[in-house]
Parts: C-alpha cells; structure tokens; sequence
C-alpha cells in the first residue's frame, strides 16, 4: 500500500470514528427512554370536556353520502364523511356503525375511494367500507390530526415523527394520537344522540396508525363493541401514554381482532404474538399475513365474519 493510500484510509478511520462518537452522543442524549404511567394518569390523559356546541355542519354529495365538520372539545374543526348502506330516509329502525380509522399520512377519504388524487388505496380499507356497507352498516371516518384536510404546514407529520425519532421529543406525537383518540370520542357523542344509529353497535377498524387508535378508543371508551386492529405499530413504554399495552384491560369486554404482517417493518412477529396474547378478551383472532406493513389486498375479505 503506497503512503498515499495508507493516509486515506487512515483518514477515513479517523472520520468514521467521529461519526460514530457523534451518533453514541445523539443515542445518549436524545434518544427515547421507556418511563411508567399509573392507570390514573392515563385516565386523565383521555378525558375530555363534554359540550353541547358541536356546531355540526353537513352536506349533501349524494343520498347516500355526507359530508361533514364538527367542533372538538377543544375547539379544532374535525372534518369527515358518513356512507349509508341505502338513502337516509329509508332507514326505519337504527342501524349498526363502523368507524374507520386511517392509517398515519392518509386521509379519511381513503375509507370511500379506491385511489385518491391518482394514488391507489394501498391499504385496501374502502374494502372493509364495501363489506360493512353491504351489511347494513353506516361508516363513518374522519380526518386524524395534522392529517388530511387538518394538515399543519407548519408542523407537518414528518417533523412530529423526526422529533420522536432524531430528538427524543415525544410530546407531540404523543398528544397527536391522544387528541385523535378524543376527537373520537366527541363524534360518538353525536352519534348516540342520532335515532337513525344503533348505539349499542359501534364497532372501529383501523389500519395501521389507525389501528392503534382504534384500540386506544377501545380501551378507554365502552361505547366502542368490536375493534378490528390492522398492522398496528409496535408502541412500547417509550411513548407509554399512547401505548395500546397500557389499555389492555379496557378490551376485556371487546370483540377484537388483529391482523399482521411476518415481515412488518414497525411489529415483528414477536411482538404481535406477546400483544394478541395479552388481550384479555375471550372473544379474539390473529390472522397472520406472509407480508409486510402494506397486506395483500384479500385481507379484507377475512374481515366479512367480524360484522
């Protein structure tokens, strides 16, 4: 090896040893440390003020579909949309609801269109829409925070997960996912309160981060019956205040089924299987997919006995 090479690589040691210092000094300073939560810290987290100035505006796109806003708790306008399974006025007796959850980066709109702005539903959850629908089921989705038609470009999604990711900054993330879950609950607020709905047959699917939303709704809301949790991500004690583990005992009275991936890049096989076997329920399935986070597209079809 001649002098010169000899130079290079050891400069090139030199720079990848102080690239290696630098990321040790990033893991230990800024990285996410598990911590512990009581259940009345997490009780607390969830609860909202109830009110009665929803301040619901809907309109027509055709007879069977609305659009819709509402004022959350907080005072953030939520936006969404409800299918029926036949014309609103030819509902005699009140009918079941499915809620669908969207997954993070996706819109509400995913739940009622097989591609959206020229980029297919990878998710297949218009599917689970169609299934619902064709079973007598109203569905009703609306927009996650920061998401859709909530989109902050200010703070967008990348930055929130950048800051959970590069500078341990969970906040965000965390209030992100715990006031979706309470825009949640505003909207069953709503819907117990409409005759043409069954109130005592709310059921939620959810893909992906929606799945995680869904189980976090589950768990602290008993308004929810059935949760069909799609690729939820694996969520540890790092973000334990939207962790689905710590609401586990809210699912003890729930039908739920969860559907994974072998080669799901946010849960591993490990991880699904420890977290189904936890769930309290009696009333509980695991379908298993060869496939990663985005599963083949006849998963859906699995979900026609869960109705």
């Amino acid at each position: 090896m001649t002098i010169i090479k000899k130079k290079i690589a050891y400069a090139a040691l030199i720079i990848a040893g102080i690239f290696t210092l630098a990321g040790s000094g990033w893991y230990f300073t800024s990285a996410l440390t598990p911590y512990q939560v009581t259940q009345e810290q997490l009780d607390s987290y969830f609860t909202y003020p109830t009110h009665n100035t929803l301040n619901w505006q809907q309109s027509t796109l055709d007879k069977t579909n609305y659009e819709f806003t509402y004022r959350s708790f907080d005072g953030e306008v939520v936006h969404g949309r409800i299918r029926y399974p036949q014309p609103l006025v030819d509902i005699s007796e009140p009918i079941p609801v499915m809620i669908g959850a969207h997954g993070m980066g996706r819109s509400q709109i995913r739940w009622f269109q097989d591609s959206f702005k020229g980029r297919p539903t990878v998710e297949s959850v218009d599917k689970i829409a169609e299934q619902a629908l064709h079973q007598g089921y109203a569905v009703i989705s609306i927009d996650a925070r920061n998401h859709g038609q909530r989109k902050d470009p200010n703070y967008t999604i990348a930055d929130v997960m950048g800051d959970l990711h590069y500078w341990g900054k969970r906040e965000p993330y965390e209030a992100m996912i715990r006031d979706t879950v309470r825009d949640h609950r505003v909207l069953l607020d709503w819907i117990l309160k409409q005759p043409q709905f069954d109130g005592k047959q709310i059921n939620i699917a959810g893909y992906s981060m929606g799945a995680q939303v869904s189980l976090l709704l589950a768990g602290v809301d008993s308004r929810i019956s059935d949760v069909a949790a799609v690729v939820p991500p694996h969520a540890d004690d790092t973000t334990a205040l939207v962790s689905p583990r710590n609401f586990l005992a809210g699912l003890s009275d729930n039908k739920v089924w969860l559907m994974t991936g072998d080669d799901d890049e946010y849960a591993s096989i490990e991880e699904n299987e420890s977290f189904f076997n936890d769930i309290p329920s009696k009333n509980k399935k695991h379908f298993r997919f060869d496939s990663g986070h985005i599963l083949p597209a006849h998963y859906a079809a699995q979900l026609s006995a869960w109705f």
